[in-house]
């Protein structure tokens, strides 16, 4: 067992040591039984009402300070307190391609308005979007970001706009001008489905399409399963507004084509598809990034279209993910071709959503153990890291003020009235004022483990964040609008469900239903009800999440209580340790050699009488580390003092092994994200490459880099600012499938270390550079990385220490003789003796006497690996 003493306990005083024998006198006292003491959660009206005019005051700081320091600016810098413009600040890759010129924040915000009863500020708003706003411009955009945030921002603020104006006192002067733009701009995403298979290209040029020579664009052969399969409802509803058929028949093909690509098999859909051929580029499945809202979207597609169809194939797949995926808490990836094989380590936070789209389906319980981990996680790190492994700790530390843990707060709030929900509400409010506010709005968080800033406040922060927590906090008579008669879009746009019935589909573009065999359960056909899930029981959610209080470790304390009662087992042939440790606080978890206790020898005993616990400690490799490496500038004038610090990969070459490094000189790779065909491997051979991360994965740019005979690749961030004394160094991984065709060196460099390295090349031409391990370059002895230990626990007679029977180093915790009271009531007619009680007092306090030749502890490593995909 490895033991691992759990900080916010009171703890033995444990020190370990080679070649040395503790003795811990672990001092207890009588105790009946344990208090309980649970805080109450419930919420007053009055705590509520605060709560929502603190939500109101800082939409009005975000959204205050967008419109004052960046409008009409796609998105607001809120460290620069200026607007971010596409072409006039470094470029971010991928990330960028949310920005089309046409004021996305203020698009995005409109419906937000409306449901915080801003009606004022929307007809303003809307003003301003019907005047100011082209969307015709030269610029290449997503289709999937385009589609959820525009398109979705123009249908939701359409509506609502048509609803103020019905009830006769506002907005009489509105004519639709919304909508028209809506049309518009689908009619500039449609050239993007002129593909073989119907699945849309990613991206699209606004003025010239896909397959223009201006377009710019064009050139992409694959797609994610969620750029794909999220645009159902926006398309839908637009066809059914406008009355042109044209937009649900493309996203029912496309919905169509990601079907019946599924593995047929496991019922699982990989992450990234093909978009001519329709095969699987990427194989592993989940519920977070590159597959989410596809889920989300058959689901309510259903609830806002009434066809049959998506409903059947939601429950087929969901059967999938609960089969697979599901292994509550915890969410998992899997291969989609060998769903019982997890292809990676760590969750990302998008997935959850998945908890609020559970609440839908009407499967409280995993939603709830999902949700509760997820708040663990939160507790622990402030906010969800972008990535984090299933041990929890961070993977990847950027947290971007996504809205989607908020959203299945409110899902959950809804479903069980629980108030539990609202204070989880609250501490997601206190968490963004205290650690992402800041006075040009609010700021993404860079690295949750150091608190820096990100300059950026991405729109859907405004379009969904505000939404669920201030819907969270209100009454259905404190809102402006009944929300029961909408459903939200992946963006939290509001499109009414009364589209199926009062608008029609246009003909020809009704999915044909397919007879589906599949095991249905109670909610497969109907809406989840409280009363028919948990019946008398009010409490049901607390009972769920009770089990996953101390996941994370964070929040669990020792408090002497007035009673305590241990139920130990007491066995003729001795006792097991393990829920008796449990009980002090110390972690076990179970090595491949199981506990056995010691038999035949021990003396049966009535009363009080003594008890050993022997630990044999052996020593074991503490987890992988990230071993720096180094890009040394090695050519004149350099000459080897400029030295930058670089993360390494998990895949390619093994740069430690590597006495001497791998020398020589850089050259960028054109395009430079090196996700394309590479236009310039006549001068990349035999050189070393430079690809700006983004765009696609690094194993992919590995790969093209690699056909083009480079010999090594020096991948540096795209994110403006970054840099290694302020963000710890991560590992690049693959991209789900094998990576043992990569064969070059490769290392990554944060911005600002690339910095130095581009403009080393830019004044010099010919730059030389050597990558290397940097324990190598400083001379580092492997020796002394830190070691944990695994400590086997067994009954030991109480002679056995003083005859010197115990091999190795070992751990001695004894429980003296009248300070532990073990009363014994046992029948020697049976077999096995019946559970015992011992009763013991919380101590007062806890003495550890030692004696060695060495008092050095064992340092402990904190490194972590932290990846983006």
């Amino acid at each position: 067992m490895r033991m691992m003493g759990n900080k916010h306990c009171r703890e033995p005083g444990i020190f370990y040591t080679n070649g040395m024998m503790l003795r811990i006198l672990l001092i207890t006292s009588l105790f009946t039984g344990w208090a309980k003491c649970q805080e109450s959660q419930s919420m007053t009206p009055e705590e509520k009402t605060v709560i929502r005019d603190q939500i109101i005051e800082m939409f009005d700081h975000a959204y205050g300070s967008y419109m004052k320091y960046a409008y009409p600016a796609d998105e607001l810098m809120p460290l620069s307190c200026k607007g971010r413009v596409r072409g006039q600040e470094p470029n971010r890759g991928d990330i960028d391609d949310s920005l089309g010129k046409f004021s996305l924040t203020l698009i995005d915000t409109l419906d937000t308005l409306v449901v915080l009863n801003k009606l004022d500020e929307f007809e303003n708003a809307v003003r301003k979007a019907v005047k100011d706003v082209r969307l015709d411009n030269d610029v290449v955009v997503s289709v999937f970001e385009t589609n959820i945030r525009v398109l979705g921002g123009l249908l939701g603020a359409h509506v609502m706009a048509d609803l103020l104006r019905q009830r006769g006192e506002r907005m009489q002067w509105y004519q639709d001008e919304l909508l028209h733009m809506a049309k518009e701009l689908g009619h500039r995403l449609l050239p993007a489905f002129n593909t073989t298979s119907g699945l849309p290209y990613p991206k699209v040029n606004l003025r010239y399409g896909v397959l223009n020579p201006l377009s710019r664009t064009g050139t992409e052969s694959d797609t994610c399963t969620a750029c794909a399969g999220t645009m159902i409802l926006e398309f839908a509803a637009l066809s059914r507004l406008s009355g042109e058929s044209v937009f649900e028949e493309h996203a029912r093909k496309a919905l169509d084509v990601l079907w019946e690509r599924r593995q047929r098999g496991s019922d699982l859909v990989g992450t990234v598809i093909n978009i001519h051929n329709g095969e699987w580029v990427r194989r592993d499945s989940g519920v977070g990034a590159g597959i989410d809202s596809y889920y989300e979207y058959l689901m309510k597609a259903y609830i806002l279209l009434g066809d049959n169809v998506f409903l059947e194939r939601f429950n087929i797949h969901y059967s999938a993910i609960m089969k697979y995926i599901s292994q509550p808490p915890l969410l998992l990836n899997v291969h989609m071709h060998n769903p019982t094989v997890s292809v990676r380590s760590w969750m990302d936070s998008l997935l959850a959503f998945f908890p609020g789209l559970q609440v839908l389906r009407g499967d409280l319980k995993p939603a709830i153990e999902t949700h509760e981990m997820l708040y663990q996680v939160t507790k622990q790190h402030k906010f969800l890291p972008e990535a984090f492994t299933t041990e929890f700790r961070v993977h990847w530390g950027q947290h971007l003020l996504r809205p989607e843990f908020a959203e299945s707060t409110y899902y959950l709030y809804k479903a069980t009235g629980d108030p539990y929900y609202l204070r989880v509400g609250q501490s997601i409010v206190e968490k963004l004022n205290a650690y992402a506010r800041v006075p040009c709005g609010f700021a993404a968080v860079q690295d949750v483990r150091t608190g820096t800033h990100e300059d950026r406040m991405d729109s859907f922060f405004l379009a969904e964040m505000f939404k669920y927590l201030y819907l969270l906090f209100s009454e259905k008579s404190q809102l402006p609008i009944n929300m029961d008669d909408y459903i939200f879009t992946t963006e939290a746009h509001l499109l009414p469900v009364s589209l199926s019935t009062t608008q029609p589909p246009c003909q020809g573009n009704i999915t044909q239903t397919i007879t589906f065999s599949q095991e249905e359960d109670l909610f497969t056909h109907s809406c989840p009800s409280t009363e028919t899930l948990f019946p008398n029981n009010p409490s049901f959610a607390k009972t769920i999440r009770d089990s996953y209080k101390y996941l994370t470790g964070v929040g669990r304390a020792f408090h002497p209580l007035p009673v305590r009662e241990i139920e130990l087992p007491l066995h003729d042939n001795g006792m097991e340790p393990v829920e008796f440790l449990k009980s002090m606080g110390i972690s076990l978890t179970p090595l491949n050699e199981a506990i056995t206790g010691v038999t035949g020898s021990q003396k049966e005993r009535k009363g009080v009488y003594r008890v050993k616990l022997v630990a044999e400690v052996s020593h074991t490799t503490e987890e992988e580390e990230v071993i720096p490496h180094v890009v040394q500038l090695i050519s004149p004038p350099f000459l080897g003092r400029t030295v930058l610090t670089a993360g390494p990969a998990k895949f390619g070459m093994d740069l430690t092994k590597q006495e001497h490094g791998v020398k020589g000189s850089i050259v960028k790779a054109s395009p430079y994200t090196a996700c394309g065909p590479v236009e310039n491997s006549a001068e990349l051979k035999g050189h070393i490459a430079l690809a700006l991360r983004g765009d696609c994965m690094f194993a992919v740019k590995a790969r093209r880099l690699q056909e083009a005979e480079a010999i090594g690749v020096i991948f540096i961030d795209h994110r403006e600012g970054s840099n290694s004394d302020e963000t710890p160094l991560f590992q690049m991984v693959g991209d789900g499938d094998s990576t043992e065709d990569i064969t070059l060196p490769l290392v990554f460099l944060f911005s600002r270390e690339g910095g130095v390295l581009t403009a080393a090349l830019e004044d010099h031409h010919n730059v030389d550079v050597l990558l290397l391990s940097k324990e190598r370059q400083l001379g580092n002895d492997k020796s002394e990385r830190p070691v944990g230990m695994n400590i086997k626990l067994r009954l030991a007679e109480e002679e056995e220490l003083d005859e010197g029977a115990t091999r190795g180093p070992t751990l001695e915790l004894v429980l003296e003789k009248g300070e532990v009271l073990i009363g014994e009531d046992v029948d020697v007619g049976q077999q096995r003796s019946q559970q015992n009680k011992m009763c013991t007092k919380a101590a007062e306090n806890v003495e550890a006497e030692a004696s060695s030749e060495d008092s050095s502890k064992t340092p402990h490593s904190n490194s972590e690996t932290d990846t983006k995909p």
